[in-house]
């Protein structure tokens, strides 16, 4: 295709929810520090929300204060409600996830509202940040969980999608994100709403989150990028999945997400390699955990440039491959 497509890694916010251990702040940062290092130049570090609802996240402030010291990437912190929004302001966020459901089951079960709830606390949220005095600074994006079906609800019709984003785009959004969120989506589904839901917003930019639970997250990634989506998020490992929504199983893998946009000539200057290195890390630090895709298992064609937009490089032998964050690698 030859377009650039920008993804996000999700791992550290939506792939962690789900641990039951707390990895800690340095390992955290070390996964961090790493796949920057490897080109991915946009994360999701953290998110906002009271640590007796997801312990992991307990140290949101911190990991939110040392990521953003790290030049280059940009980083974002998911956020469920005002209060946790004004958390990551004040950590020095200027990039905020907010989730709507178009579920009203899920809504009810994941924020405890109902969707329409969901987007006046939405509106509320746009008018915090309105205030702030670095206002033009910050940035907004909403993802729409349960966008292709849901779990507790069963069927999430495509025109109540399409009714929730044209009422976050009335509010004011930078982004909306169609979110798969328990894996229901097929490629018919994904060509069939995104032009629905363009037309609905206008002109603000679209982008997804796909779940592998059922083995369509990457042939739905390709029906999004012929429907014109350019953005994505994706997890290291595979990793993830909705604490709140049964049977909501791992997001598309990165490393394997990477191969495909290269294979597809879309360019994502993404070291594979050391994607893959960086993964049997993280799988060692939580070894009870289900990773998933397909890439780690058979490993990079020998025909397969080791980054796509540059020569594949000679492995360092001196390099310590236990460590993420050794061996010279900036």
């Amino acid at each position: 295709m030859g377009d650039h497509v920008a993804l996000r890694e999700v791992g550290l916010r939506d792939g962690l929810q789900l641990v039951a251990a707390v990895l800690p702040v340095e390992k955290k940062l070390a996964w961090y520090v790493a796949e920057t290092a490897a080109g991915v130049r946009d994360f999701e570090v953290t998110s906002f929300v009271p640590p007796a609802a997801v312990p992991q996240f307990v140290d949101a402030d911190e990991v939110g204060r040392r990521a953003l010291a790290v030049p280059g990437p940009v980083c974002s912190a998911l956020v469920v409600n005002l209060r946790g929004a004004e958390r990551a302001f004040d950590a020095g966020f200027t990039r905020l996830n907010y989730v709507v459901s178009a579920s009203e089951a899920h809504s009810r079960a994941n924020a405890r509202r109902t969707t329409d709830e969901a987007i006046a606390e939405y509106a509320r949220l746009r008018a915090a940040r309105d205030a702030r005095p670095n206002r033009d600074d910050i940035t907004l994006s909403v993802g729409i969980a349960t966008a292709f079906g849901c779990t507790l609800q069963g069927n999430v019709a495509p025109a109540r999608v399409a009714e929730v984003a044209a009422a976050i785009a009335a509010v004011g959004v930078e982004e909306i994100m169609l979110a798969d969120t328990v894996g229901y989506g097929d490629p018919a589904a994904v060509a069939a709403l995104v032009p629905m839901v363009a037309a609905a917003v206008g002109g603000v930019p679209l982008a997804a989150h796909f779940h592998d639970t059922r083995g369509l997250g990457l042939a739905n990634l390709c029906a999004a990028l012929e429907a014109g989506i350019r953005r994505f998020d994706a997890s290291l490992g595979g990793l993830g999945g909705c604490p709140f929504a049964p049977g909501a199983t791992g997001n598309i893998a990165m490393e394997d997400t990477v191969f495909l946009l290269d294979r597809l000539g879309c360019p994502t200057g993404i070291d594979l390699a050391a994607l893959l290195e960086l993964r049997a890390i993280v799988e060692s630090w939580l070894p009870d955990e289900r990773f998933g895709g397909a890439l780690a298992r058979a490993g990079l064609p020998r025909t397969h440039p080791v980054r796509s937009d540059a020569p594949a490089a000679a492995p360092d032998p001196t390099r310590d491959r236990t460590d993420p964050i050794g061996g010279g690698r900036s």
